[in-house]
């Protein structure tokens, strides 16, 4: 794997929020070197959380700083997420490796949310505060295929660069051989769910994490798996803000698929299967949703 490097894309255009960015991908490049020496990838990890904690101090305070000194209206749920992140993530992680003896599937894990949390966040969050996104377009009905399929397409131009266009607004479950498969499970603000099916051929992921990320292509599959996903998580939520920008998503579980695990998944019926094309290889995006019972309820009764 070639050496990471801070892909001058990431930068908002914030010069204290770019370098606290830049240093922090520096540190997380010198980890995944010292990983790589059994005898030295347990101290670089402790000596990566402490670093971890003291930037999420800092550096969140700093941005949100910058985000009030602007009156950035999307201030409270980035905040949120920031606090989530720092109180929440961050802890969880650091318990695991304690727990496991810094193991080094631990230490994969650990890296592979850190890189792929702040790669994902600063395409998504961070770009916003600066409007050098789509949210300001908004479609009001994320039930028609063609507009989600715009909604798609404009996301993965935004937080991925790469443009995207619609192959199949049908996709039939055929196989995609080997690629990463993955199920999201969201909750809505009003009580509804979101279920989200991804799948992306490997080609795909390796080279298009490979030019997010500085790499020609990313070898570690279990890293490109662990970085993709809490991109996709990020890139997921900010396609809700494309459909309703008043509405907020939660995650309340992530999975990784086989290739098996998905086709079954599949079967069980997304009324939204769409297959993408892009110039490093193909994705499908498959989603469900569900009103709550209590605004279902109260919709029958008017």
């Amino acid at each position: 794997m070639s050496k990471l490097v801070w892909n001058e894309q990431l930068n908002i255009g914030v010069e204290v929020v770019d370098q606290a960015h830049a240093n922090l991908f520096r540190m997380v490049g010198k980890l995944t070197e010292l990983s790589k020496n059994k005898a030295k990838y347990q101290n670089a990890c402790k000596e990566g959380l402490r670093y971890l904690e003291d930037y999420t101090m800092r550096h969140f305070s700093e941005e949100e700083a910058y985000m009030r000194s602007i009156r950035y209206k999307g201030y409270a749920r980035h905040k949120e997420i920031h606090d989530i992140f720092r109180d929440q993530t961050l802890v969880s992680l650091k318990k695991t490796l304690e727990s496991t003896g810094y193991s080094q599937a631990a230490t994969a894990r650990f890296l592979g949310v850190l890189l792929g949390w702040l790669t994902g966040h600063i395409m998504t969050e961070d770009q916003n505060i600066m409007g050098k996104t789509s949210v300001g377009r908004i479609y009001d009905h994320s039930s028609e295929t063609e507009v989600a399929a715009q909604a798609v397409c404009h996301a993965m131009e935004d937080v991925f660069h790469i443009r995207a266009k619609l192959a199949d607004a049908a996709y039939d479950g055929r196989n995609m051989g080997m690629g990463f498969f993955c199920r999201l499970c969201y909750n809505t603000d009003d009580g509804g769910k979101v279920q989200i099916l991804l799948g992306v051929e490997e080609q795909l992921l390796r080279r298009g994490a490979g030019l997010l990320l500085g790499f020609h292509a990313m070898q570690d599959i279990s890293m490109v798996h662990q970085v993709s996903l809490q991109i996709f998580e990020q890139f997921l939520q900010y396609m809700g803000k494309l459909f309703k920008s008043d509405s907020s998503y939660t995650l309340y579980k992530e999975e990784l698929l086989t290739c098996d695990e998905f086709r079954s998944d599949f079967m069980t019926r997304y009324p939204c299967s769409m297959l993408f094309e892009t110039r490093l290889g193909h994705f499908v995006f498959c989603y469900r949703q569900w009103e709550s019972r209590k605004k279902k309820s109260s919709s029958q009764l008017s």
